[in-house]
């Protein structure tokens, strides 16, 4: 559908699109996606949509909330989260699941259910498991609501990290090294599913990273230098997800590059590189989110080099069968090779985060890139395409 669509009557002038703006979620990422659902609701064009922010509890209640995007920003090192700017502790909100209807149902206990009005579009700034990762992706097709990002598929690839490098390996993209510990491998034998990981480090040597299959925005993951450390990086890692994936250090430019799909198909970015940061033995959680430490952009690469990442991370969106936008991140070796490490189909998005500093990079303001995305979700319909 366009916005052009969305006149109520021959009487009436057209409306404007209304967008359910869903963040916060189940997963260890929920006070990131509170971060980038504040952004998303600052730079919304108030005078060309009408906003619903919705809010789902670490528990999975979905809560109507308060649109107060100034309280979405991490203060004091503390993410913020649903809890605190929900409505009432107990009420819910209802999407629709029927394709002929729309309408928003919010309830209390022992009250009548209120119509919170249709919904034309839904903007998902979900990370991580139950929400980014295909879960909600697929309620909105059954409820035949447009939405922003990536369709089931896609979206479930780009959770699962060693799925992704499957499907990259598949079409011919360089990964680096990889082992995968699945949750009946650990419970049918423990001491095979350690051994499997002693096996893999005297391949290809120390240090190694361990990390959720299943989790972004580096949580969960550790850098072990040696055995000692073993034990400990994986008992974190299973902390957010029950499949490990263990990968051996890549030694290189850390360069990622973003996707946006424009009506024409998928173009890239200018690159940004992410040096090594000072206070942190990688780019972890608190050197992306807490101490902010700030990519180059755009990457100093050659102008070859900066044409081949790009054509790279259309390659991995156009292989993962991509929606809408991606980040993918790659390692520039001292061989000169891209080596894919993992896309992020919905990318850390606040204006400091790099997916939408780079398309600033490359002409496209944080504003305007909300309006594309939405744009872009209204045009597309549900179902199969």
């Amino acid at each position: 559908m366009s916005t052009e669509n969305l006149s109520q009557s021959p009487d009436q002038p057209p409306r404007k699109p209304r967008v359910a703006i869903v963040f916060g979620g189940r997963s260890s990422e929920h006070g990131i996606s509170m971060v980038t659902a504040g952004a998303v609701l600052k730079a919304l064009d108030r005078t060309k949509y009408d906003v619903l922010p919705i809010g789902i509890t670490r528990d999975g209640r979905w809560a109507l909330t308060a649109d107060e995007p100034e309280r979405m920003a991490i203060t004091e090192r503390r993410t913020p989260s649903v809890e605190d700017l929900a409505e009432s502790g107990e009420g819910g909100v209802v999407l629709p699941v029927d394709p002929t209807n729309r309408e928003v149902v919010y309830g209390e206990p022992g009250s009548v259910p209120k119509v919170l009005g249709e919904i034309d579009v839904v903007f998902p700034v979900l990370h991580g498991p139950y929400g980014e990762d295909g879960t909600l992706q697929g309620m909105l097709e059954l409820s035949g609501v447009p939405y922003v990002g990536s369709g089931v598929l896609a979206s479930a690839v780009g959770q699962d990290k060693e799925y992704m490098k499957r499907v990259f390996t598949s079409f011919g993209l360089k990964v680096g090294p990889y082992v995968v510990i699945r949750p009946r491998e650990w419970e049918r034998d423990e001491s095979a599913a350690r051994k499997k990981i002693v096996d893999f480090a005297g391949e290809h040597g120390w240090p190694l990273f361990v990390k959720p299959a299943r989790a972004g925005s580096s949580i969960g993951i550790t850098k072990v230098d040696d055995l000692s450390g073993m034990d400990e990086a994986i008992a974190e890692a299973q902390r957010h997800d029950p499949k490990i994936l263990v990968e051996a250090a890549l030694r290189g430019r850390e360069i990622e590059c973003g996707v946006l799909e424009f009506e024409d198909g998928p173009r890239a970015s200018v690159p940004a590189e992410i040096p090594p940061p000072d206070a942190h033995a990688y780019y972890d959680f608190e050197a992306k989110y807490i101490d902010s430490t700030p990519g180059i952009v755009p990457a100093p690469l050659t102008p070859q080099e900066t044409a081949e990442v790009q054509k790279l991370a259309v390659d991995a969106f156009e292989a993962a069968s991509c929606e809408g936008l991606v980040r993918a991140d790659f390692f520039l070796t001292a061989d000169g090779d891209f080596v894919i490490n993992e896309i992020n189909t919905m990318p850390g998005f606040t204006p400091i985060s790099m997916f939408p500093q780079m398309w600033q990079a490359s002409g496209v303001e944080y504003g305007e890139l909300v309006d594309h995305l939405i744009q872009a979700a209204l045009r597309r319909s549900t179902g199969l395409r």
